[in-house]
């Protein structure tokens, strides 16, 4: 059975999925093993790129779990993979409800409330650490990628010289800072 082609624009911005499972109490080992399982196996599809877990405090059962992939077509690959139905079913009886999910793309992924609780962050909040976050590598990024364009003229090229910019930054924005920043101000962007 052949894949359809992903759109590349989807490669652009990445996908999300947002997984919620509350567990029965007694079985809170047996899917900490499972959840070892799920996220080797999520993680040899292509386009995986991560996962996060929030575990539940002492005392609780809701775990939420964010499984990233390049693009929206990897990660519909991963969710309707018969791997991921078949690790589906050896852990539907241990949990308590139906799990809940949500597919999240591109930047809104970052501004997502860590909790139920937490408040949906205003767009002026999101575009001040957006901005806060692109702005200094705008002037940083170009000044590093200098002597490679001097050394290679070709790289120099009206066009290429942009695109090697906007990818490094894009890139470093992505992977890097933009999951630090937001995790070191959530407690003023979520309130």
């Amino acid at each position: 059975m052949s894949n359809p082609s992903p759109d590349p624009s989807a490669h652009c911005e990445g996908t999300t999925i947002q997984i919620h499972h509350r567990i029965r109490p007694e079985a809170m080992v047996r899917y900490e093993t499972w959840l070892r399982q799920i996220i080797e196996a999520a993680g040899r599809f292509p386009g995986h790129q991560g996962v996060h877990i929030l575990r539940p405090p002492e005392g609780h059962h809701d775990y939420e779990i964010a499984v990233r992939f390049a693009s929206d077509a990897d990660a519909r690959r991963w969710r309707e993979s018969p791997e991921r139905r078949e690790l589906m079913g050896t852990i539907q009886p241990d949990l308590q409800q139906a799990e809940r999910v949500e597919i999240v793309s591109g930047i809104d992924y970052w501004f997502t409330p860590p909790t139920p609780a937490s408040k949906q962050p205003t767009r002026w909040k999101q575009w001040l650490v957006t901005t806060a976050v692109i702005w200094p590598l705008t002037m940083i990024v170009p000044l590093l990628w200098l002597p490679l364009f001097g050394l290679i003229p070709a790289l120099d090229t009206w066009g290429i010289r942009h695109g090697l910019v906007a990818a490094t930054i894009v890139g470093l924005v992505v992977y890097v800072i933009m999951p630090r920043v937001v995790k070191l101000v959530a407690p003023w962007l979520f309130r």
